[in-house]
């Protein structure tokens, strides 16, 4: 591996860790790093997939005494039960909608006019939604109820758009329905692990064609990078979110939008 692919590989991954949790679009943010850098074709896409791995286990590091407190309790009535329901639930329609539109999605929608575009309405979105939004009633996610947690899943769906955002799609919808600010961010996390697992799965088994062992060490830099970058990113967001919210992400998406459509354009 040379220093170019080395050095591509710790861009993307330092990019995808940043970006997977923030309500900013990891994919949108990949999409439009590869353009600038070259950085595309098969081989990329079926990379760009699997550091999303090293991201999931950030989640799972962060989180792993209540995704134990989940696995030891949930199976008895109490609020770990319905904690382990709200994320089933939520989980659901991006599974039946990605299994069904996944193909379609990603021919017709992965270029970089779509993700400034959704860049920029997901960053209107969020600024209006933190500013009207109303009072939080729910401050666990043991609380969120079945119809909220299908709400936000059928939010998450939206983020397939690639510069919509998983998080931001989730976070946003969780905000409409009552949700906290602290307890959103949660949920969009504890969220990611079995949604990003099936999807990174589901997405390289339709590679499979793709993959080789030649690519495998640019793949493991940009799987440690990512995971290193995004365990930062998740511990520091979880202990501000409460305080600063989410409107400067919403204008950061719309001045990042707006500059690479001009960039795009004038090429």
């Amino acid at each position: 591996m040379d220093a170019s692919a080395i050095l591509s590989a710790l861009l993307m991954g330092i990019v995808e860790g940043l970006t997977e949790f923030l309500p900013i679009s990891s994919t949108g943010h990949l999409i439009l790093l590869g353009e600038l850098i070259g950085f595309e074709g098969p081989a990329s896409n079926t990379f760009k997939i699997a550091i999303q791995l090293g991201a999931i286990l950030a989640v799972v590091v962060v989180f792993w005494p209540t995704l134990m407190q989940l696995l030891l309790k949930a199976w008895r009535p109490g609020p770990e039960r319905f904690y382990a329901i709200n994320i089933v639930l939520a989980f659901l329609p991006a599974m039946v909608i990605g299994a069904t539109f996944y193909r379609v999605i990603s021919d017709a929608l992965f270029n970089p006019y779509v993700v400034c575009a959704a860049l920029i309405l997901g960053g209107v979105a969020i600024i209006a939604i933190e500013r009207w939004r109303p009072n939080p009633t729910i401050r666990s996610v043991a609380e969120i109820g079945p119809l909220a947690a299908l709400l936000i899943g059928f939010g998450q769906a939206l983020a397939m758009i690639p510069g919509t955002s998983r998080s931001g799609a989730t976070i946003i919808t969780a905000l409409l329905v009552g949700v906290d600010r602290r307890t959103a961010a949660e949920f969009s996390f504890m969220l990611a692990i079995p949604t990003m697992f099936a999807a990174t799965v589901y997405a390289l088994y339709k590679a499979r064609a793709d993959l080789d062992m030649s690519g495998l060490a640019q793949i493991g830099v940009g799987f440690v990078t990512s995971f290193v970058v995004a365990l930062l990113v998740v511990r520091w967001l979880m202990g501000v979110i409460a305080r600063i919210g989410f409107t400067p992400f919403g204008w950061y998406r719309i001045a990042l939008g707006t500059v690479m459509l001009a960039v795009l354009l004038a090429r």
